[in-house]
């Protein structure tokens, strides 16, 4: 759940480290054209067996843990390929945060952009949060984005984001949000530079308009040697 600058939830332990986003989200879900359905191959090969059944011994598979939020995750999680698939399955099954020892730099991207919030914590801080998700009364965990602090049973520990990704968090926003907040300095800035060089302004446009202006009989023949 969140409220304005507080993450809290339940927590669930995926002690897996360099888990890639090919087994975040496999190849066989990417087939779509839209981000629908992603919750369904989340982790599928680790949820479901070859017939396609449940593997009851997997975390997510336990009914209690029907409403986690938050993974505690193991190294270098979300590495591989630059498949922003598996951010947005992960957050299609309600996943709202990750909090591992380290990422994949390029998840890591796509996962902040997305405001699925990834926390990096030393890995004696890791094992202690895992020891409190592996116990249902000990697994929530609560987040404090304004403070960039996590609390739990037995953790209460510092994180740090750069000032960009900690601004999006906190407001809500992507890269393109983040942009338009200057959109007051990026129209001045382009007032200013066609002010300068007036013919440089739509120089793409005016020319499409001046070739179909162009009867079809004077334009230059293509390569092809055809008109």
């Amino acid at each position: 759940m969140r409220e304005q600058h507080i993450l809290s939830g339940k927590m669930a332990p995926l002690a897996i480290e360099n888990l890639d986003t090919d087994q975040i989200m496999p190849k066989q879900f990417l087939h779509g054209i839209d981000k629908a359905g992603l919750d369904k191959g989340l982790l599928y090969d680790l949820r479901f067996d070859a017939a396609g059944r449940q593997r009851p011994g997997f975390v997510l598979n336990q009914p209690e843990r029907a409403d986690v939020e938050i993974l505690v995750a193991g190294a270098n999680f979300g590495c591989g390929s630059s498949r922003e698939h598996a951010v947005w399955g992960l957050q299609q099954y309600g996943i709202q945060a990750i909090i591992a020892p380290s990422f994949g730099e390029i998840f890591y991207s796509n996962a902040m952009n997305n405001q699925l919030l990834l926390v990096m914590l030393p890995e004696a801080d890791i094992a202690q949060l895992m020891a409190d998700a592996d116990r249902l009364e000990t697994s929530h965990v609560h987040i404090d984005l304004q403070a960039l602090r996590v609390k739990s049973q037995s953790v209460d520990a510092a994180f740090s984001l750069s000032e960009r990704h900690h601004r999006m968090q906190l407001e809500r926003t992507d890269l393109i949000g983040m942009s338009l907040t200057y959109q007051a300095e990026i129209t001045s800035f382009a007032q200013r530079h066609w002010e300068a060089y007036p013919w440089l302004k739509d120089v793409a446009l005016r020319t499409r308009q001046q070739l179909g202006a162009t009867p079809r009989a004077q334009q230059p023949a293509s390569f092809g040697g055809r008109a």
